[in-house]
């Protein structure tokens, strides 16, 4: 796997955890969120200032982001489509 896709597996695996769409990481990061697919889909390569905001809206170091990511995992879920039930 090489650091694009590493950074977007932790990405997406980061994101998922939070419960956040990649809609709303983007715009909390200002960041496009095409930007943020490509990041996940290993396709982009990401700009350390884009890296730092990512970081900072999933409040994890910028290193989280290089973490190695073990060969046999499975790919982090998508996200349930849809906007969120109100309470």
């Amino acid at each position: 796997m090489d650091i694009r896709q590493t950074i977007g597996w932790n990405l997406r695996r980061l994101r998922v955890a939070k419960g956040l769409s990649q809609e709303r990481l983007a715009l909390e990061a200002s960041i496009d969120r095409s930007y943020v697919g490509r990041i996940e889909r290993g396709l982009e390569n990401v700009t350390v200032s884009a890296l730092e905001a990512l970081a900072n809206v999933l409040e994890v170091k910028v290193s989280d982001l290089f973490a190695e990511v073990d060969p046999n995992s499975s790919r982090p879920p998508a996200m349930r489509s849809g906007r969120k039930p109100k309470h």
